[in-house]
């Protein structure tokens, strides 16, 4: 049972990271740090838009943009501590 709870903390770690890989890329590319327009950017955003759009997208037809921020991300993290907490209770302890 242990294993099993290491591997859901691990698969969570792992979506948190490519969460904030995600965030920092976005923020990179507002800013004009990293350009859109080469093909190892695209590539990379296309990758994780698709490992993050199947959680986002249902969040946001709920919870819209303020002011322009979009605060999906937040709520993912805040989720998937959550979610850690629950895993550790249940198989740790």
């Amino acid at each position: 049972m242990e294993f099993i709870g290491q591997l859901l903390l691990l698969a969570l770690d792992i979506y948190l990271w490519v969460i904030l890989i995600s965030v920092i890329l976005s923020w990179l590319l507002a800013f004009g740090v990293i350009n859109a327009r080469s093909p190892q950017a695209q590539k990379l955003l296309e990758l994780l838009d698709r490992a993050t759009d199947p959680v986002y997208r249902p969040l946001r037809r709920v919870i819209p943009p303020f002011g322009g921020i979009d605060i999906t991300p937040m709520i993912v993290i805040i989720g998937i501590m959550i979610a850690k907490n629950i895993v550790a209770q249940l198989f740790f302890f």
